[in-house]
């Protein structure tokens, strides 16, 4: 095998790609590396690609979904392969064994290529097999990966490509790296080809994962609003700064944001700094105080009140739980490190997917 070979060299030959799949892994992630590779060949009319899918021991991985993935068998099968992407979820510190780190440490020089998806850059990383590169993670584990990871150059990027390192941010990034690996391998009509077939429009890695005006409202004003909001959490400005920088009034801004979210600018910062605390309690270990100042509550009885106002329960008691299955009295569904977090908004909607959130 030649090392020094990237994998994103035109080449007939097929690539053959070992995944290793870690317990509390999304199905949806496993699905947007395996499935654009079926398609290729499907278009290519031939083995353009082969993969193999394997577990830390060999035996079937449970997802989050409930349902268990069969294995090809442990990590051990990987030997061969061009390249190992590493696709892990929720509860990755846990999943990602001591044992496990030794061997992927082991095996590592013998792939052209690591990839991680979601969780697996911070697998990889804990191996140290980033050091000295560029990568990303799930968005909302960019700032705990850096400060735990200094030797790693973290981008909020889609996707990385960072020589022999790749790393995508979650499961629909992955499908744009399979994409542009195609695309890159076998020219630009397969590529298309496979997008079509899945209804999907590549896009560039370097695109940010998350655009929160886009998800939050379609009024631009209102989404600038937002943007401003999400860049604050931990110092949030006053309605009347915000309006100011927009050019609009304080009445202006409070009916777009009505029109549009049935909120006030206020209610909406509010809910986003909420939302940032759950996931921070939820899923990280992080000092409750610290998690009310980095979400712009002054102190931690303040973020306890809004937080019980909001929820229904005590920060403390959420992050005593470690599975959580419930509706709020807001409307919020969301399952603790089981990849759902939805919240509708009085007469408008809003909802994000959270594949992981696990430091």
């Amino acid at each position: 095998m030649t090392q020094s070979a990237t994998i994103f060299a035109p080449a007939t030959a097929p690539l053959h790609i070992a995944v290793l799949v870690l317990p509390d892994a999304s199905i949806l992630e496993v699905a947007s590396v395996l499935d654009p590779m079926r398609s290729a060949n499907r278009h290519l009319g031939r083995a353009g690609f082969r993969w193999t899918v394997v577990s830390h021991d060999g035996r079937a991985v449970p997802l989050t979904c409930g349902i268990e993935l069969p294995s090809n068998g442990p990590l051990a099968r990987a030997e061969g392969a061009d390249a190992l992407a590493v696709i892990a979820g929720y509860r990755q510190a846990e999943v990602a064994t001591r044992p496990l780190i030794r061997e992927l440490r082991r095996m590592a020089p013998r792939f052209r290529a690591l990839i991680g998806i979601d969780a697996g850059p911070w697998v990889l990383a804990r191996a140290g097999l980033l050091d000295g590169h560029r990568a990303t993670v799930h968005w909302e584990d960019l700032e705990d990966f850096a400060a735990a990871h200094p030797g790693v150059e973290v981008l909020p990027d889609r996707y990385v490509i960072s020589g022999p390192r790749i790393t995508a941010g979650g499961a629909a990034p992955a499908a744009d790296l399979m994409l542009h690996l195609i695309r890159a391998r076998h020219g630009a009509a397969p590529a298309l080809e496979v997008a079509h077939s899945f209804l999907t429009t590549p896009r560039s890695g370097a695109e940010p994962q998350v655009s929160a005006p886009a998800r939050l409202a379609a009024e631009p004003r209102v989404a600038a609003a937002i943007a401003r909001m999400e860049a604050r959490l931990d110092a949030p400005e006053p309605v009347a700064a915000t309006a100011r920088a927009l050019g609009l009034s304080v009445r202006r801004l409070e009916g777009l944001f009505r029109a549009e979210l049935g909120l006030s600018p206020g209610a909406c910062g509010r809910e986003l700094r909420l939302q940032a605390a759950r996931r921070m309690i939820a899923d990280t270990a992080h000092p409750l105080a610290e998690v009310a100042l980095r979400c712009g509550f002054g102190s931690q009885s303040a973020l306890s009140r809004a937080f019980r106002a909001r929820f229904g329960q005590s920060p403390s008691a959420l992050r005593g739980r470690s599975r959580i299955r419930s509706g709020a009295a807001g409307g919020m569904v969301f399952e603790n490190r089981s990849g759902v977090c939805s919240m509708h908004m009085s007469t408008g909607s809003a909802e994000t997917a959270s594949d992981a959130r696990r430091t």
